[in-house]
């Protein structure tokens, strides 16, 4: 199965097998957020556990 473009771009694996992602709402309309909320919007973050098997069938992974 090929893997879903989109999908390379958002999500990294790590070494233990849980998914990486990036946080959402950090790309504009940044003025009206705290600096608290936009500095916690940047780090990663692993998906959730009920994702986990659809991002990684797109990732082309077992």
């Amino acid at each position: 199965m090929k893997t879903n473009p989109g999908a390379k771009k958002r999500f990294t694996l790590t070494g233990t097998g849980k998914i990486k992602r990036k946080h959402a709402y950090k790309s504009h309309i940044l003025t009206k957020k705290t600096k608290k909320r936009k500095r916690n919007l940047t780090y990663f973050t692993t998906v959730d556990k009920a994702d986990e098997k659809n991002i990684k069938l797109l990732l082309g992974k077992k």
